[in-house]
């Protein structure tokens, strides 16, 4: 929104891209301090902020088994919880006055869905072989080959606008909801608002995990995904 209060950081100047980088910055920051917070004083009987933690944990691994296996789930929680937990912190930004999400800028989301798609491939390459890799994109019929290769090759590469451009369409579009919001009725729907974006924020966040999931888990085994 552009003409959002530039509140805490004004001193900073008002250019979008400082804005980006100071909300992005404080996202992370978050996300490390509810990590500290929750293993500042690991206990058999967790409480508070460690409760919450293992909770939302076990809860991506539950998720990340279903879709792919425990072993895959465990080995790629740091990258899949990371961003789950850094981009719900970056979408809750939208219903703070005066912040602005960074995950409503399209040159976040890009970077992330960027880091994912390098990963994965990178992942597929150290799991396959390169040969084995490649092959995988000419499809099962070799006489087709010819015409799935590139097939799969755009696939591949429609995925970063697709994880990107989901994420920032859906934070930017309820931040322009807030703010249709705000101006009909300033102390009274927006109430249910800041519920619907609170829920959205989650569940932006939530795919963009799972989709990070499935392509690892079709890179590693060389299985198609069903899943977009």
């Amino acid at each position: 929104m552009e003409d959002r209060i530039w509140l805490i950081f004004g001193f900073l100047g008002h250019s979008q891209e400082v804005q980006l980088i100071v909300h992005t910055l404080l996202a992370a920051f978050l996300a490390i301090l509810v990590a500290k917070l929750a293993t500042k004083n690991l206990q058999i009987v967790p409480n508070g902020c460690q409760n919450v933690m293992e909770a939302v944990i076990n809860g991506i691994l539950y998720v990340g088994s279903d879709i792919t296996n425990e072993k895959v789930a465990r080995k790629y929680l740091p990258l899949a919880g990371s961003l789950a937990i850094f981009i719900f912190m970056g979408n809750l930004m939208e219903i703070v006055p005066g912040f602005e999400p960074p995950t409503g800028n399209v040159n976040l989301t890009l970077t992330l869905a960027l880091i994912v798609f390098l990963y994965y491939h990178y992942e597929g390459i150290k799991a396959q072989g390169l040969g084995h890799y490649i092959a995988h994109f000419a499809g099962p019929v070799k006489w087709l080959s010819p015409l799935m290769f590139p097939v799969e090759v755009i696939s591949h590469f429609s995925r970063i606008i697709s994880l990107s451009f989901r994420l920032f369409g859906n934070i930017k579009g309820d931040d322009l909801f807030l703010l249709v919001l705000l101006m009909l009725a300033p102390w009274v729907f927006p109430l249910a608002g800041y519920a619907l974006m609170s829920f959205s924020a989650f569940l932006q966040a939530f795919i963009f995990m799972v989709l990070t999931y499935v392509y690892i888990y079709g890179a590693v085994t060389g299985q198609e995904e069903t899943l977009e």
